[in-house]
């Protein structure tokens, strides 16, 4: 099943209003990932698209959502707050979209972010796995580590997807984090990728290239944690 294909769904938040979302669900399918989007564009945008149908050629359903800026056609991203109770929205959608399914979640940098937050502050029921797309560990510009403190609560595995030229993840800062947060966490590297997973033309590497390797190690790792009880 292609995102074309995708189903429109409503997800509702607490407070009476609700959100957009997509959901794919491929024939065979052996776990769903909760797909949050990044800070500056949404659910549809094409980065999401080539990770949802890739993932979908892996057998993994997806549940894609809007935060509630970004329905809103605001530039501003929610508060933590906000933020952390569309994740919980979502979540709760995908267990009875997708009853047995094994579930996980994330998503590309601040969704990533949320999820983590959300997740560390209490638990998000029936998740097995954290699946960051280019986790922001710090502002660019600002290198440092102080947006991982919550990350020590969060106790389930995460799987940590980042570029080495990645501007809001600086190597000196996120491979000691991810060290010390212990075999819980696995960092995955992409020699030359930047935030967004690009490489320069002169690598002689295409984005189509990491997008692969990177949808490969997404499914084997979900696949891993699927089959743990």
């Amino acid at each position: 099943m292609s995102s074309s294909n995708a189903l429109a769904v409503k997800i509702k938040l607490s407070e009476g209003t609700d959100i957009s979302g997509l959901l794919q669900v491929p024939e065979r399918r052996r776990a769903c990932y909760i797909f949050a989007h990044g800070a500056g564009a949404g659910m549809a945008h094409p980065f999401m698209v080539s990770i949802v149908d890739g993932l979908a050629e892996r057998r993994i359903a997806t549940l894609r959502y809007q935060f509630p800026y970004m329905e809103q056609g605001s530039k501003r991203p929610d508060s933590p707050k906000v933020a952390h109770a569309a994740v919980r929205a979502a979540v709760a959608e995908a267990a009875r979209l997708v009853p047995g399914l094994p579930l996980f979640a994330g998503g590309k940098s601040f969704g990533g972010r949320m999820t983590s937050q959300a997740q560390a502050a209490s638990a998000l029921p029936g998740v097995r796995g954290l699946v960051f797309l280019g986790f922001p560990l710090h502002p660019a510009g600002k290198p440092s580590d102080d947006r991982a403190k919550h990350l020590f609560d969060v106790q389930i595995p995460m799987l940590f997807l980042q570029g080495t030229r990645d501007d809001l993840a600086h190597l000196e800062f996120l491979e000691p984090l991810c060290r010390k947060l212990g075999p819980g966490a696995t960092l995955k590297l992409f020699k030359d990728a930047d935030h967004s997973f690009h490489v320069p033309a002169r690598t002689g590497r295409k984005d189509s290239e990491i997008r692969i390797e990177l949808l490969n190690v997404v499914a084997d790792w979900i696949e891993k944690f699927s089959a743990i009880e």
